[in-house]
């Protein structure tokens, strides 16, 4: 929707092909806007929309996906409008807390030193900076399980790098922007990485596959080379049992 000036007035539809629609909250990202994005997002788990086949949450919006032999996406969408009222307002359950291990630095942390000399600070307190937040899943996407996290110190805020690399490992902590994550799956990347967990977001084999979702919320543990290696064998034999904390 346009306003009489000119603007885009928010939350707005927006259609997405013949089988769904989006709601938008925002042109940016905020957190203020993921969690109208969430809260929606668990109305309609809760309470499901006729037609309504899959929800996808991003950062300033929720795809819909709807069967057209059930519902019309007009329909679908001023459903969404109106309960979008309830989504500025309503309670966002807390999300799960996680506690994942990192080991700082060494192979999978090429950009660790480069970060503290941009930064004018040392490498502890980067780690320092890094650990102390706590994290919220924005979003999962990009690759299967990859988690997009808010919650960054400002400090730390530094744009991607200019030449992606080709390969970076499953597990690497990075940091993009404002945000930073957890990779899931080996593959290029832009991300300027710090560190590594054992943690894997993504296994096939496993009863949930994806370990995160948004919405849930995760703190950084520091941990050594050594306690890294015996998680590492722990992982690659099926036997860590991954809890929340909270």
């Amino acid at each position: 929707m346009t306003r009489s000036d000119g603007a885009i007035s928010y939350p707005r539809i927006v259609r997405s092909g013949d089988q769904a629609v989006s709601i938008e909250f925002s042109d940016s990202v905020s957190e203020s806007a993921n969690r109208q994005v969430l809260t929606l997002d668990a109305s309609i788990s809760a309470h499901p929309i006729a037609g309504v086949l899959e929800t996808i949450p991003t950062y300033r919006s929720l795809a819909v996906v709807y069967d057209p032999r059930q519902a019309r996406g007009s329909a679908i969408g001023e459903e969404l409008i109106r309960r979008s009222v309830s989504a500025e307002s309503g309670e966002l359950p807390a999300g799960r807390l996680f506690e994942f291990p990192v080991l700082y630095g060494g192979e999978h942390a090429s950009d660790l030193d480069e970060l503290a000399k941009i930064k004018n600070i040392s490498v502890d307190e980067v780690i320092d900076l890094h650990a102390a937040a706590e994290y919220r899943v924005y979003m999962i996407g990009f690759a299967p399980g990859f988690a997009y996290l808010g919650g960054l110190p400002e400090i730390l805020h530094t744009p991607r790098l200019g030449i992606p690399r080709q390969r970076i490992e499953a597990g690497a902590i990075g940091i993009g922007g404002q945000q930073s994550s957890i990779n899931s799956v080996p593959g290029p990347s832009g991300w300027r990485f710090v560190g590594r967990t054992p943690y894997r977001l993504f296994d096939p084999n496993r009863h949930e596959p994806f370990l995160l979702k948004a919405g849930d919320r995760i703190r950084f543990l520091r941990i050594d080379a050594e306690e890294a290696g015996h998680l590492d064998d722990r992982v690659a034999r099926g036997e860590l049992d991954i809890r929340e904390i909270a």
